[in-house]
């Protein structure tokens, strides 16, 4: 999931009201009026214009009022609307039976979804062991992770060579080549090839808790690698007697000799990660004080902790408004480990996410969810709330912000830019989700203690991705994913990864 540092500064909440007689025109379909003569006839901003937007400005006390304010004031903490904070209150009636610790902080690197994933996986392991505290090893994932992505855009380099440089797929892949984000297949990827280990088997490093130097030196080589593949893939195809198997082998060995360097550089960085078929020994303590071991591998370290809600029986619905309902999605060019399982989202209502993680945390399992965490949001410590309500900048400024759900993903105004994860819902007398409590792993000071609390209102509006086991999700939507037809989306579509922006 995110690709850049976390904790973006949080932006205009998009609302569903039409104020203005031209938009309310427009929402019930019947033409706006037509002005034909404009005082810029040539496009440019006329000192006119400029002129007659300050007359009616002037003319309005309240947006005289919010020019004394809000011109040194942050606009967030000014217009921040009381009501919603009394509204959002952390309280839950319905929360899984098990709380972990501590409150994780990915510090300035984009892996919200290693997080997400790690917060989730450690519920069974702190049952199992009477844990008080725990946590796995984010860069263990984040490694592996790493290092597959690199060969990952080394292949579609090779894949890509006879197109022009400067194609849009191959300037796109060049661009978003091994960011940090990620989607949740790709988690499942890692955990079937590499399994996980605690944190203290492979704690953080400098470059996993910033990875922006390491990730620009990766890059560089990498970019530089693919020039490389594409010369060599040229000068290969002009030979006829080659043929096409052995110039894709030719290619790979390079390609081979090549990832060294990538290998060289990450491990000097990050350290050596254990191998996930090579034994460590982990000494803990429980929550009693008593002192355990655990040895094995740590593919051995994920089986035998794994709980009832496997990652791997676990898939993604998604609500993208754009694209048809009860439909598969996948998405072109997008993964971690080469061969490796795909990236599918199952795109349904709305209304069926929220089911979907209301039935989760009812049995017990927290529910790992996407969205825009920068939307009408404020993660400062002791507030912590996600709601549409939140900022009050249409009464402040007499503007009126309707763009749909859709509108924002066509627009590049929204994006499913966070993972996090959900361990607990307030359910009023009608059965109907009210809020919803959301672990973040921007650490103890963000929010209440490292926890939100998000509207209804807010999922209804920036909330993309749930992930629900299959025995929890509606049995059409599991025959979807079984189906296995996917429409294939573009590698730059607003639903692809992470990207704490």
């Amino acid at each position: 999931m995110g690709a850049s540092p976390s904790k973006p500064s949080p932006s205009v909440v998009r609302s569903s009201k039409a104020e203005s007689i031209n938009e309310k025109d427009v929402l019930q379909d019947t033409p706006p009026s037509i002005v034909t003569s404009p005082s810029s006839a040539d496009g440019s901003i006329s000192l006119s214009n400029v002129a007659a937007w300050e007359s009616s400005a002037a003319a309005d006390p309240k947006l005289q009022l919010a020019r004394t304010i809000l011109s040194h004031t942050d606009i967030r903490s000014a217009l921040s609307s009381r009501s919603a904070h009394i509204a959002n209150a952390h309280v839950f009636n319905t929360e899984v039976d098990f709380k972990t610790g501590p409150v994780t902080n990915q510090k300035s690197s984009g892996r919200c979804w290693l997080f997400a994933t790690t917060n989730i996986l450690r519920y069974d392991i702190m049952k199992k062991l009477k844990l008080k505290e725990f946590q796995l090893s984010q860069s263990y994932l984040f490694f592996w992770d790493k290092l597959n992505k690199s060969n990952y855009y080394l292949e579609l380099s090779i894949e890509t060579a006879d197109l022009p440089i400067d194609d849009r797929l191959v300037n796109f892949l060049s661009d978003d080549l091994i960011s940090d984000g990620g989607q949740w297949d790709m988690v499942v990827n890692l955990l079937e090839h590499y399994g996980v280990v605690p944190l203290q088997v492979y704690p953080e490093s400098f470059h996993s808790s910033l990875s922006g130097p390491m990730n620009s030196l990766l890059m560089k080589k990498l970019r530089e690698h693919a020039i490389t593949l594409r010369s060599l893939s040229s000068s290969l195809h002009a030979d006829s007697s080659l043929t096409a198997e052995t110039i894709l082998a030719t290619l790979r060995a390079k390609k081979e000799k090549l990832m060294q360097e990538i290998y060289t550089i990450m491990s000097a960085t990050l350290g050596v990660p254990p191998k996930p078929d090579e034994p460590f020994t982990w000494d803990y303590y429980d929550e009693s004080g008593k002192a355990g071991k655990w040895e094995g591998t740590p593919t051995e370290f994920f089986k035998a902790f794994v709980g009832k809600y496997s990652p791997m029986d676990s898939f993604s619905l998604i609500n993208d408004p754009r694209n048809e309902y009860s439909k598969l999605y996948t998405v072109s060019k997008l993964g971690n480990i080469w061969g490796g399982r795909p990236v599918l989202y199952v795109n349904t209502e709305i209304e069926n996410l929220k089911a979907a993680v209301v039935r989760s945390i009812k049995a017990g399992q927290a529910v790992f969810f996407g969205c825009d965490v920068g939307q009408s949001s404020d993660s400062s410590g002791g507030v912590g709330i996600m709601d549409t309500d939140l900022f009050e900048y249409e009464d402040a400024f007499n503007i009126s912000l309707s763009l749909t759900k859709a509108e924002r993903l066509q627009m590049n105004e929204s994006a499913m830019t966070h993972a996090m994860v959900i361990s607990g819902v307030h359910i009023d007398e009608n059965g109907r989700p009210v809020r919803f409590k959301v672990e973040n792993s921007w650490g103890e000071t963000s929010g209440e203690k490292g926890f939100n609390v998000m509207s209804e209102k807010w999922f209804d509006q920036y909330v993309y991705q749930v992930v629900v086991h299959k025995s929890l999700a509606p049995k059409e939507l599991v025959k979807v994913i079984e189906d296995g037809h996917a429409v294939v989306l573009p590698p730059w579509d607003p639903m692809v990864r992470f990207r704490d922006r």
